[in-house]
Parts: C-alpha cells; structure tokens; sequence
C-alpha cells in the first residue's frame, strides 16, 4: 500500500464503501445485458431511484452509523438505536430521506426498537441471507483488526446478527473482513486471499457449523474465483452473489474506478456490490487513487471527511 492508504485507511474505506453505492444507485434493478449497451462510467441521476447524482442509498447510510457509534467505543445497542434513527428520523442519509430499505434489516430494527437485544434482533432463517449485514460490516474492521481470530468472530457474529444472524451472512462478514484485514496490513492481494482462505477455512470448520454452509464459500476458501465466468455469479441481493460478485470485481480489477465500475455494471443489487467492491478497493488503493471528482461529487461529502477524522483519531 501507498503512503497514503497507510495514513488514510478509513478515509479510503468509508469513501471507498459510499462512491460504489453512490455510482450503484441508478443502475440498481437494472440487467447486466441494458447496462452493456448503456455502461454507468460515472455519476448519474434519475435512472433507477430519482435520485440526484452522487446520492448514496441505505448501504452508506447503515455504514456511516456504525461508524459513528464505534467513534464512541463498541456498544451494539447504541449501534441499533442509530439504526432506529436512520429508519424513522433519516439519520445519516443523503438528503433526509429514506429511500431504499430490505425486508429483513426493517423487520430487525422494528425488533430493536421493542427492545429485543442486538445481537438477537436479526432473522435467523435461512431465506434471509440478504446482503444486509455484509453492505455495512466495513467500519468494524478497525475496532477487531488487533484481536485475536475467537474475538474477530465473535464480535463479527454479533455485529452482523442485528439484523442477519444466519451463519452463511456471518461467515460472509467475516470472510470479508479478514480479507480486509490483510489489505490493511499491507498485503498484496492475491497474498491476503490465499491466506484468508489459508486462515478462515479451518477456523469456521472448528466452529460446529454444518459442512453444507461452509461449502457454500469453496469458490473463495478453495478456488480461484477469478477463474469463474463472471456470467455465472448473479448479483442479486443474495449475500452469496454479493461477496462472490465483489470479490470478482476488486480481484479481477486493478485500480479503483475499474474496480467499482465493473461491480456496479454488473446489475441488479448495483449499489451493494458497488459498495462492497469499493470498501476493497479504496482500502487497497488508498484514497489519493479515488478520483477526486467522485470524492467531492459525494453528497454529504464534508460530513463523511468528518466522520473518517473522527474514526481515526479514535482507532489509527
């Protein structure tokens, strides 16, 4: 990594995680065979959402209050409670208002708002593997990133669980964020996937998990999945499309814009494997590799620059 990523990881993740999503949101719903013939190459309006170009949906928004209550320490009911409040109150969203929002995240934070607590506030079920949790898991990377593997799990699993808390979703965040974890340190990237493969697949073998969701990750923990066929990985709001789909994009990629222009081409939950891309690439890039008028393009850019500052003073 760059002199840069090394002094500004946070600035490079949570605005890597905000101008995917932001470059996702028109084309969200859309199919990958119109995006071929009518590419997103940079912000846009009004396709998908009729929203203003550079607005960033409810995966910035759920990124940025985690973020914010981490700047206070780790406290899961103060992040559910900034959950609650970008659900009723538009907190933390592009423009005061609350556009786009899943099934299974509304269904949990009506949990937390009748007090159940956090990490049971999430749908158990399998149908209810969304990408709810993997969208916004980003901002834990720098509370977890000097603990030991039990304790990364461990609090991943519960972060995750307020709103999903099937296994396949955690094992999804937490694949991710050991991914992550490597890029911080400074690895190049086709070293930290082999050893987060090397690392991840025998410690969630340990975990009494069934085989049949472990398997589910082989494409990541034994193959290539730069050798798949991009047209054989959807990108659905399924977290399996998702975290397959990003990892396809950062691995295949090799700079920033491609990195998120490739994702959020790819269609359908455009915004999410946009923003989960982008977490990858900014992180890996560094920030200075952003290009600028994407950075200062981002609504709400100047309080985000303040939110990563906060973020920073605190973890960095």
């Amino acid at each position: 990594m760059n002199d840069a990523n090394k002094s500004q990881p946070i600035h490079a993740t949570l605005f890597g995680v905000a101008i995917g999503d932001a470059l996702g949101v028109p084309a969200e719903f859309m199919s990958r065979e119109k995006l071929a013939l009518e590419p997103i190459t940079d912000y846009e309006g009004y396709r998908s959402h009729d929203q203003p170009a550079g607005t960033f949906s409810d995966d910035s928004s759920l990124t940025f209050c985690l973020a914010e209550s981490l700047v206070n320490g780790y406290d899961p009911q103060d992040i559910g409670k900034k959950f609650i409040a970008w659900y009723r109150e538009a907190y933390w969203t592009a423009h005061n208002e609350l556009f786009d929002i899943g099934m299974t995240t509304k269904r949990a934070i009506e949990r937390l708002e009748r007090n159940i607590r956090p990490d049971l506030a999430g749908d158990y079920e399998e149908e209810n593997n969304g990408n709810g949790s993997l969208m916004r898991i980003m901002p834990l990377l720098f509370y977890i990133k000097d603990m030991d593997i039990n304790q990364r799990f461990a609090i991943t699993k519960a972060i995750s669980s307020i709103t999903h808390a099937h296994i396949r979703s955690v094992i999804a965040c937490f694949y991710y964020l050991e991914f992550a974890n490597r890029l911080l340190q400074g690895m190049d990237k086709k070293t930290a996937y082999e050893q987060t493969a090397a690392e991840v697949l025998p410690f969630i073998t340990k975990q009494d998990i069934v085989l049949r969701e472990i398997a589910l990750f082989d494409p990541l923990l034994k193959h290539d999945i730069t050798q798949y066929d991009i047209a054989t990985i959807p990108s659905f709001g399924y977290v399996m499309n998702t975290l397959k789909a990003s990892m396809w994009c950062f691995m295949s990629t090799d700079n920033y814009a491609a990195a998120v222009l490739a994702a959020v081409n790819l269609g359908n939950d455009a915004d999410t494997t946009g923003a989960v891309t982008g977490g990858l690439a900014g992180l890996y890039y560094g920030y200075d590799q952003i290009p600028e008028k994407w950075k200062t393009g981002l609504h709400r850019h100047q309080d985000v620059d303040d939110l990563c500052n906060r973020l920073a003073k605190q973890y960095l």
